[in-house]
């Protein structure tokens, strides 16, 4: 494939690079909804939610689970700095699990005023699992 039909990915976190890799579509969790990026897109930056980014190199689709963050993206290289960002295969199925019956607890516990930190790592526990069943 033609080198202008792929962009520059970096996935990093503040442990790791976590992504280095050419990609033709990238989708990306932003604040207000997910975004899709192919090459050439106008540059922005945008804050990240929890959720998946996933990307498509040689038409194989990568995901990793990403929790909070910013992206920046220009017409050849899109910069995501993510607190966390797990690929499918590293991520510990159990342990997603455990902490999502912990979060559904705590939630039932706080009723109707909610607990804010319960469902974000609810929320990251539900990204991971997905992303977990898709590899």
């Amino acid at each position: 494939m033609a080198e202008t039909n792929t962009i520059q990915l970096e996935i990093v976190t503040p442990e790791r690079l976590v992504v280095n890799d050419k990609a033709e579509y990238i989708e990306i969790p932003g604040k207000t909804g997910y975004l899709g990026v192919l090459p050439g897109h106008a540059p922005l930056i945008t804050e990240l939610a929890v959720g998946q980014i996933s990307y498509t190199n040689a038409g194989k689709t990568q995901r990793l689970a990403v929790a909070w963050g910013f992206a920046e993206v220009l017409q050849n290289k899109v910069t995501i700095l993510a607190e966390t960002a797990e690929k499918a295969e590293d991520i510990d199925t159990a342990r997603a699990e455990a902490a999502k019956k912990k979060a559904e607890g705590e939630l039932q516990k706080a009723g109707v005023e909610g607990n804010k930190d319960a469902q974000a790592a609810l929320d990251r526990a539900n990204a991971r699992l997905e992303v977990a069943n898709k590899k």
